[in-house]
Order: C-alpha cells, then sequence, then structure tokens
C-alpha cells in the first residue's frame, strides 16, 4: 500500500508538474546585436526560472550585423524586440509602424565620445576641435544633437568602421563609442585609459535597449507584456546585484567570442555611470519612462533636424506597464 500511494502520489506530481510545463506561454524576443553583458538581465530571467515564475517560456533571438529583427517585430514574427533608443520609436511613428516603446532598459543611452589622455582634450569642450571618428547611424543622429548643442563640426568627421586603430594613432582625434565596450578595447589595444564623455550627461537623454511591442499585442494581451516586463524588471535586478554567473555562461555559449574580462568590463560601467539604475529608476523601478523625458528628448531631436515635428511622439511609447517599483527590493540597500 505504501509503495503503491508513493507510486500514485509520484504521479499526480509528475501530471501537476507537466500541466505547470504546458501552461507556460511562449514569448519570442528579439535582441538587436550578438549576445553580451549588455543583454545579461534578461539572459538571468531565462537562466533562474524568473521567467517561468511569470507563467514565461521565452526564446531569446540574437541579432547582428546580417540581421534586422526590428523587421521581425513589425511582421509578428517575434513578440518583443529590444530597441536602440528612441529615435527608432519615433520614427516607427511617422513611418506608421505599429510598434511602439514599454519599457526602458537603460536610463542613459551609453554613447561616448573618447580622447586620448593629456593631448589637450580633457575636457568635453575641447572636443570640436579634434578629428571625429563617428558611425553613420550616428552622423545623422546623436552628432546633429551635437552640432547644434555644442558646435561641433562635420568636416572633423571621418567613417569610424569599428577599428580603433585610426584613433589610437592619432591623438588629436576623438572616437565614438558604447562606454560598456569600445573602451576596453582602447585600454587592451592602445594600452591607454581614454577620457570618457557619456552623451548622456551632457543632455543626450534618450531611452536605450527598450523593450518594444506591437500595439495589437498590447491591445489584445495586455497581461501577457505586464508578466513579461516585470519579469525582464526582476531579471536585470538580480543580473546587476546577484549572482549572475550562469547567465553570463549563457551569454558565453551563444556568443563564443565573448570573454570574461570584456563582460566584467561591461558590469562595471553599467553600474558605475548608472546605465541601467539611477535617476527615476530609484523610486520608479528598473524599466522606468516619464512624460517629460520623452517630450525633451523628442525637442531636441526636431530642433536638430533628426525627427520631424508633426508627429505625435506620444504614439512611440506605453507608460502603464513600468514605473510601479517592482523589483525595488531587490536592490542592495547600502
Amino acid at each position: 500500500m505504501d509503495n503503491g500511494f508513493k507510486a500514485w502520489g509520484a504521479a499526480i506530481a509528475l501530471s501537476f508538474l507537466s500541466t505547470a510545463a504546458l501552461a507556460l506561454d511562449k514569448v519570442s524576443f528579439a535582441t538587436n546585436w550578438l549576445p553580451e553583458a549588455e543583454h545579461g538581465g534578461f539572459y538571468q530571467a531565462v537562466v533562474d526560472g524568473t521567467y517561468a515564475r511569470h507563467g514565461l517560456e521565452v526564446r531569446i533571438i540574437p541579432g547582428g550585423p546580417q540581421t534586422n529583427n526590428r523587421l521581425l517585430l513589425a511582421s509578428g514574427k517575434v513578440d518583443f524586440y529590444m530597441g536602440a533608443n528612441m529615435i527608432q520609436a519615433f520614427a516607427a511613428v511617422e513611418q506608421k509602424v505599429p510598434t511602439l516603446a514599454v519599457a526602458a532598459i537603460f536610463q542613459k543611452d551609453p554613447f561616448v565620445l573618447m580622447s586620448h589622455p593629456n593631448a589637450g582634450y580633457d575636457k568635453f569642450e575641447d572636443l570640436p576641435r579634434a578629428t571625429a571618428f563617428i558611425g553613420k547611424d550616428s552622423l545623422v543622429s546623436v552628432y546633429q544633437w551635437l552640432k547644434l548643442a555644442y558646435g561641433f563640426r562635420e568636416e572633423k568627421v571621418k567613417p569610424y568602421n569599428f577599428n580603433p586603430a585610426p584613433f589610437i594613432a592619432d591623438k588629436n582625434s576623438i572616437q565614438q563609442g558604447y562606454i560598456t565596450a569600445e573602451p576596453f578595447e582602447i585600454e587592451r589595444q592602445g594600452k591607454f585609459k581614454p577620457n570618457l564623455f557619456l552623451m548622456a550627461d551632457y543632455g543626450y537623454d534618450t531611452y536605450s535597449t527598450t523593450i518594444d511591442a506591437r500595439r495589437d499585442m498590447i491591445e489584445k494581451n495586455p497581461d501577457l507584456v505586464q508578466r513579461f516586463i516585470n519579469a525582464s524588471i526582476i531579471g536585470w535586478y538580480n543580473y546587476l546585484y546577484g549572482d549572475n554567473a550562469a547567465a553570463n555562461a549563457m551569454i558565453k555559449r551563444e556568443n563564443p567570442d565573448m570573454r570574461n574580462d570584456q563582460i566584467a568590463f561591461t558590469i562595471a560601467k553599467m553600474k558605475e555611470y548608472g546605465i541601467v539604475d539611477s535617476d527615476d529608476t530609484l523610486k520608479l523601478g528598473i524599466g522606468a519612462m516619464t512624460q517629460e523625458r520623452m517630450k525633451s528628448f523628442f525637442d531636441k531631436m526636431v530642433k536638430a533636424g533628426v525627427v520631424k515635428g508633426n508627429i505625435d511622439y506620444r504614439l512611440a511609447y506605453d507608460l502603464r506597464f513600468i514605473n510601479k517599483g517592482v523589483g525595488l527590493d531587490l536592490r542592495p540597500k547600502n
């Protein structure tokens, strides 16, 4: 009787587990680049079971140089997408693409300008004099704002092709990058620590690493959207402040070129500069967005000629799923 009862109990338990597994909503989330620590909170929520505890089975679809995962969201082939910044969301409104930002994981865009130390470019006001290695996408966005706000000039621009060698060789130059990435390569290859100027600290107040969704999903299944956002937020708290070893291992499995020292550098810079957790998130929680920030950035981009002023920028985002203090208890008290 006892063995039979145990067997019956085990069968019931397995049945419940199977039912629970089947009950998970399958969700696809496409990123905009290869797996890296800048995506760490999403991988954390996969490996530590946070998504599962929110009733989700999440498949992360990496981006890369030969992919355009944003199109997958617009066409309905993925459920969520990791947007780069709000310029993309404003463009979606202009082009009548039914996607919008529903959370902002990065409170500060990681775009940075770097200069050589002790070469006459140690202050931000020195930078417009330097030769500037700037990529095509940045030239038509953040650099247009820099021209208007700080007097940078396009005749100083040389193309940046993701090779730091020209900048390393020219002490009278500056180079763009992400504060979580390119400075690491400059230190490794150039054997010096560059001066770092994070544009977010000089007024470039876009959100970055947004979670984007289609308008029809938001309207038809707001509960799923809320659960995905909540779980992602918790994943980011745990990645920044908890044990992230399993998430980093998953990142390295999916991107074998990713190094331990690069991951450690990225996490350190995200914390040092408050990329994820700063300002509004201290009260509202990771993922926060506000009307005031959106209007501020939109007005700057209109003045700089980056976006058209006749669009309703408020259609580019939805605030109903964030600013609820989710995960605040996971931040260290000291």
